[in-house]
C-alpha cells in the first residue's frame, strides 16, 4: 500500500501482533503460545489485516517473522524480540499513548482473548529475513500431504508467498524456479536477467541484409510440415509485410502449429539468412502482434531479458510468468531508502528500478535501474562496514607513547634507510597507538616494499612501554622467516626494564635450565634487556611449546610470532598491547578477531602484500583505516618479465641451466596438482617428473604442492631456501612471503589461468637478493582477455595498476577468491564504479550521524537491509 492505513485498523493489528510475540516470549520462543505455531497465527492474522499487512513497516516485520516454526530457538529469540521492538516503536509512531492502552497489556482479537498478559520487549537484535524452510525429514515426507489450494479473496498473495500458491504460476513452474533457489514472489522480483537482448531493430523484410540480427512484423501467409532428415519433424510458416516474404523454420515444436495460424500477425526476432532466393530465419522467438505498445511487446521487438533456465523452464514461459509477477506484485515492496537519500544521490524509487531491471524500455532505463539496485548494495556494505568502525572507536585500549629513543636505536639496526612511505606509515601507526582508542589500521604495499619492518617498529613501541606483540603469518614457513629476522633485528635492542631478567618467573628450575631458555627465546646472555622473541607454530615439540606458553603467559616473552597457534585456547597473553596479522586475506574475520580478544582491546594493524584496489579497500576493509607502501627500498632489482609460447620451453630451460650454473635457484610454477584428463595445462607432479628426468637429469628438483601436509612443506621450503636444491616445481602455495634472496628465475606455466594480482605475487618469489631476475609466462591461450592481460604483466612493474586492472577484468570473486574475500555477494553492483560507491558511503555517514544504530522507524526497513545482506555475506563465508 502505497498510503497509510487506518490508524485505529493499524493500531489494532499491531497489538494483535505484539501479543502473539509477548506470548512466545513468555514462552522462551518455544512456539507453543499459539496452539498450531506462529507461523499459522501469522496466516490467519494476514487473513483478519489483509490491507493493513501491506504497510510497509509493518510487511518487513512479517517477512522476518515467516518461517518461524522452521528456526532455532535462538534466532527465534532475536527476530522475536526485534519484532517486539519494532511494533513499539511503529505503536508510538501511529497513536497518542494513554493509560491501559499500550503494548504492555493490549486488548487481542477475538480469536485470542484468553492470553495471559505478557511481558514488556527487551532490547532487540536487528531483524533478518526468513531463511527458506529446510528440506523435510524422512518422517515428515511420511505424513499425508496437505493440499495446496490457491489463495482467494481471504488469503492475499504476499511477497513471501510460495510460487505454488500464486495464481497462474502452476505447481510444476514453481518446482523448477525451486531449482534456481527462487522459492517466493519476493524472490522472482529479484531474479534478474542475466543480460538483455536488443530485438529493437526493427525493419521490414525488403530492407533486412543477410547475417544480420532484426525483429519484424508480418502476416502469416503459409504453414506446412516437413520430415528432418535426421528424424522427427519441423514446421515452416512463410509471412508478408508491405514489402516482402520472410520464411521462417522450427524444428521439434508440433504444438507450433496449433499457436501460429494463417492469417495471424506475429513479431519474430532472429539472425537473417539467404537461401534459394529467399530471406528466412531459423527458429526466430516470436510473439502476436497486438499494436505498437512497447508495454505489450515481450518477446521481441525490445530490449528482452534472458534469464538463467533449469530444466522444466522454457525462456518464454519463465519470462511470461516473472512479467506477470513483476506487474501485479512489485508495488508491495516497500522501500528502505529515506527519500532525502534518494533525491541527493538521484535515485529511482525502488519499485520503478525492479520494474525496469527486468523490462527496460530503452538502454538509459537499465543504466538507471542498475544505478539504484547497485547503490542498494554498496550503501549495505557502507552501513555495515561503518557502523563496525564505530563499535570499534568506542572501545577504549591503553595508549603506547611514543618512544624517540627506542626507535632511533632501531633505526640504526637497520641494514638500509627506511623509504619515505615506510616513514609516513610509521607516523600514521605511530599516531594511532598513542590514543586511548584502539587502532584499526590496514598496511598494503606491493611486493618487497618493506612491510615487516614497519611492524617491526610499531612492535618495538609497544614493548618498550611494557606491553607484549604478537605477528600472525599464514603458515609455518613465513612465520619462521619472519621469527629468524625479528629476531636478529630485534634481540639486541636494549629495552628499559624494571624488576628481575628474563628467567626470573619461568620456573623453581631457572638455576639450571637458564641457557636452555635464553636460547629458545633468542636471549643474548650478555644483553639480558634486548627483545625477547618467541616461535608458537603447531609444529613446536610439547617442551618446547610449554616453555613458549609460560614465557608468552608470564610476560617473559615480548614479541610471539606464529600461526593460527596463537590463536588456539591454550594460548594466554600476559599483557597484549599490538596484534599484527600477515597476509590478511589468507585469515577469516573471525580469526583476526580472536587473535584481537587475546588481549584488552589491543591495537592492531593488518597487512597484505597484495595491493588492493581502492573500491575493494572501501568494501572488504572499509572499517579499517589504510596505510600505502607505494615505493620499494632502493637496491631492489628490477625483474624482466617476457611471455613466450609452449615450444619455447627449450629456450627458457637453456636460461633455467645457464641461472643454475652461476649458483643461482629456480620455481617452477604450475596451475595444478595432478594431471587432469579434462585440462590440457601442466601439472607440478608431471612437471617434476619430466625435469627431474629428461630435461635436467644432472640437477636437483624438487616439488611442493597445497595437498602435502604442512610439516612436509615447511621441510622441502627449508632445503629450498638452504640450497639443496636447484628447481622447486610448485603450484600457487608458494604465491605469499617465501623469501629465498638466492632464487633469480620465475617460470609460470599456463599463465592464463591465474589473475594478474596472483602473476605478481608470483613475480615477487625472485628479485630479492644482489642478482638480476626473470619472470617467465608460459602460455598459447590467445583470447582478447589473456593477451591484455599478460601483456599488462610484461609493461607493468606496479603491483598497485596490475590490481585495478585485474578487478576490471575477473571481478572481485576472483581478485582473492569470494570466500577469502569476505565481500557480500554482489548482484548488481561493480567494484569499478568508484563514484557509485563514494556516493554510498557519503551518504552512509550521513545516516549513521543522524542515527548510528539505525533504531528510527524512519530506517527500520533499512536496517533490516544491512542485516539480511551481511548475513547472507556470512552464510557465504
Amino acid at each position: 500500500m502505497k498510503e497509510s492505513p487506518d490508524p485505529l485498523l493499524l493500531r489494532d493489528a499491531i497489538k494483535s501482533l505484539g501479543n502473539a510475540l509477548r506470548a512466545e516470549q513468555k514462552c522462551s520462543y518455544a512456539n507453543t503460545s499459539q496452539s498450531s505455531g506462529l507461523d499459522s497465527f501469522i496466516d490467519d492474522w494476514l487473513c483478519d489485516y489483509p490491507g493493513v499487512a501491506q504497510y510497509p513497516p509493518l510487511t518487513i516485520i512479517v517477512n522476518a517473522l515467516r518461517g518461524y516454526d522452521a528456526l532455532t530457538m535462538h534466532t527465534r529469540q532475536l527476530r522475536g524480540e526485534a519484532g517486539l521492538r519494532a511494533l513499539l516503536a511503529l505503536y508510538n509512531a501511529t497513536t497518542t499513548a494513554v493509560d491501559g492502552d499500550s503494548l504492555v497489556q493490549p486488548p487481542a482479537p477475538k480469536s485470542e482473548r484468553a492470553r495471559p498478559p505478557q511481558p514488556a520487549p527487551s532490547p532487540a537484535a536487528m531483524i533478518r529475513p526468513a531463511p527458506p524452510a529446510p528440506a523435510p525429514t524422512a518422517k515428515a515426507a511420511a505424513k499425508p500431504k496437505k493440499t495446496t489450494t490457491v489463495p482467494t479473496s481471504g488469503t492475499p498473495v504476499t511477497l513471501n508467498s510460495a510460487l505454488d500458491v500464486v495464481p497462474g504460476v502452476g505447481a510444476s513452474n514453481a518446482k523448477a524456479f525451486r531449482r534456481l533457489g527462487v522459492r517466493t514472489v519476493r524472490d522472482v522480483l529479484y531474479h534478474f536477467p542475466s543480460r538483455h537482448e536488443d530485438r529493437a531493430n526493427r525493419q521490414s523484410i525488403a530492407d533486412m541484409r543477410a547475417g544480420e540480427t532484426y525483429s519484424v512484423v508480418g502476416t502469416i501467409i503459409d504453414a506446412r510440415t516437413f520430415t528432418m532428415r535426421a528424424g522427427g519433424s519441423g514446421l515452416e510458416f512463410k509471412i508478408e509485410d508491405d514489402s516482402g516474404i520472410l520464411k521462417l523454420s522450427f524444428f521439434r515444436q508440433p504444438w507450433l502449429a496449433k499457436q501460429l495460424k494463417i492469417g495471424a500477425t506475429i513479431m519474430v526476432s532472429g539472425k537473417v539468412e539467404h537461401f534459394n532466393g529467399m530471406r528466412q530465419m531459423t527458429g526466430p522467438d516470436w510473439q502476436f502482434y497486438q499494436g505498437e505498445s512497447a508495454e505489450e511487446l515481450l518477446h521481441v521487438g525490445r530490449l528482452v531479458p534472458i534469464y538463467p533456465l533449469t530444466e522444466g523452464l522454457v525462456e518464454k514461459g519463465g519470462r511470461e510468468i516473472i512479467k506477470k509477477l513483476v506487474d501485479g506484485y512489485t508495488a508491495q515492496i516497500a522501500d528502505p531508502l529515506p527519500a532525502d537519500v534518494r533525491v541527493r544521490a538521484g535515485l529511482l524509487d525502488l519499485q520503478t528500478a525492479i520494474r525496469l531491471k527486468h523490462f527496460p524500455r530503452a538502454s538509459e532505463d537499465l543504466l538507471r535501474a542498475d544505478q539504484r539496485l547497485g547503490f542498494d548494495e554498496f550503501l549495505a556494505i557502507q552501513l555495515g562496514v561503518l557502523q563496525r568502525k564505530m563499535i570499534s572507536q568506542h572501545e577504549h585500549s591503553l595508549p603506547i607513547p611514543y618512544n624517540d629513543s627506542v626507535h632511533r636505536a632501531f633505526l640504526a639496526k637497520l641494514p638500509f634507510v627506511l623509504t619515505n612511505a615506510q616513514t609516513r606509515s610509521l607516523g600514521e601507526i605511530f599516531a594511532d597507538i598513542g590514543t586511548p582508542v584502539p587502532m584499526a589500521r590496514l598496511l598494503q604495499g606491493d611486493v618487497g616494499s618493506g612491510k615487516t619492518a614497519v611492524a617491526a617498529a610499531a612492535a618495538l613501541q609497544a614493548i618498550a612501554n611494557g606491553f607484549q606483540a604478537a605477528i600472525m603469518a599464514p603458515t609455518e614457513i613465513l612465520a619462521e622467516q619472519h621469527y629468524r629476522g625479528l629476531s636478529t633485528l630485534l634481540g639486541d635492542i636494549d629495552i628499559p626494564r624494571a624488576g628481575q631478567s628474563v628467567a626470573s618467573t619461568i620456573d623453581s628450575e631457572r638455576e639450571q635450565r637458564i641457557s636452555e631458555i635464553q636460547l629458545l627465546l633468542g636471549i643474548d646472555p650478555a644483553r639480558p634487556n634486548g627483545v625477547r622473541v618467541a616461535l608458537l607454530t603447531g609444529s613446536l615439540g610439547v617442551k618446547e611449546r610449554r616453555r613458549v606458553l609460560e614465557g608468552v603467559a608470564n610476560g617473559d616473552i615480548d614479541l610471539v610470532v606464529g600461526t593460527h597457534a596463537l590463536i588456539t585456547e591454550s594460548v594466554q597473553y600476559h599483557r597484549l598491547g599490538l596484534a599484527v596479522v600477515d597476509e590478511q586475506h589468507r585469515f577469516g574475520v573471525e580469526q583476526r578477531q580472536a587473535l584481537k580478544d587475546k588481549g584488552t582491546s589491543p591495537h592492531l594493524l593488518v597487512m597484505t602484500a597484495t595491493p588492493i584496489p581502492r573500491t575493494l579497500t572501501m568494501t572488504i576493509y572499509g572499517d579499517l583505516d589504510t596505510s600505502i607502501l607505494d615505493e620499494l627500498p632502493p637496491g631492489r632489482q628490477s625483474i624482466a618479465t617476457k611471455r613466450i609460447r609452449a615450444h619455447e620451453r627449450e629456450r627458457a630451460y637453456k636460461h633455467i641451466r645457464r641461472e643454475v650454473g652461476n649458483g643461482r635457484q629456480v620455481f617452477v610454477i604450475c596451475p595444478l596438482v595432478e594431471e587432469s584428463e579434462t585440462l590440457d595445462v601442466a601439472s607440478a607432479e608431471e612437471m617434476h617428473v619430466r625435469l627431474q628426468n629428461d630435461v635436467f637429469p644432472d640437477l636437483r628438483v624438487t616439488l611442493i604442492h597445497g595437498k602435502m601436509h604442512a610439516r612436509d612443506k615447511d621441510a622441502v621450503m627449508v632445503s629450498f631456501r638452504n640450497h639443496e636444491y636447484d628447481i622447486l616445481v610448485a603450484t600457487a602455495v608458494i604465491e605469499v612471503g617465501i623469501d629465498i634472496p638466492n632464487a633469480t628465475t620465475v617460470l609460470i606455466e599456463g599463465a592464463e589461468r591465474f589473475g594478474l594480482a596472483q602473476l605478481h605475487q608470483f613475480r615477487g618469489r625472485v628479485g630479492r637478493g644482489a642478482h638480476k631476475s626473470y619472470c617467465i609466462l608460459v602460455s598459447d591461450n590467445d583470447s582478447d582477455n589473456t593477451n591484455e592481460r599478460l601483456t599488462a604483466m610484461e609493461e607493468t612493474r606496479d603491483g598497485f595498476i596490475l590490481a585495478e586492472k585485474d578487478l576490471q577484468l575477473r571481478g572481485p570473486g576472483e581478485f582473492f577468491g569470494t570466500r577469502q574475500s569476505g565481500l557480500p555477494d554482489l548482484k548488481i553492483a561493480k567494484l569499478t564504479d568508484t563514484d557509485l560507491l563514494l556516493s554510498a558511503q557519503s551518504e552512509a555517514k550521513i545516516i549513521l550521524r543522524a542515527d548510528p544504530e539505525l533504531a528510527s522507524i524512519e530506517h527500520a526497513l533499512l536496517r533490516a537491509q544491512v542485516e539480511a545482506f551481511w548475513a547472507r555475506a556470512v552464510e557465504a563465508s
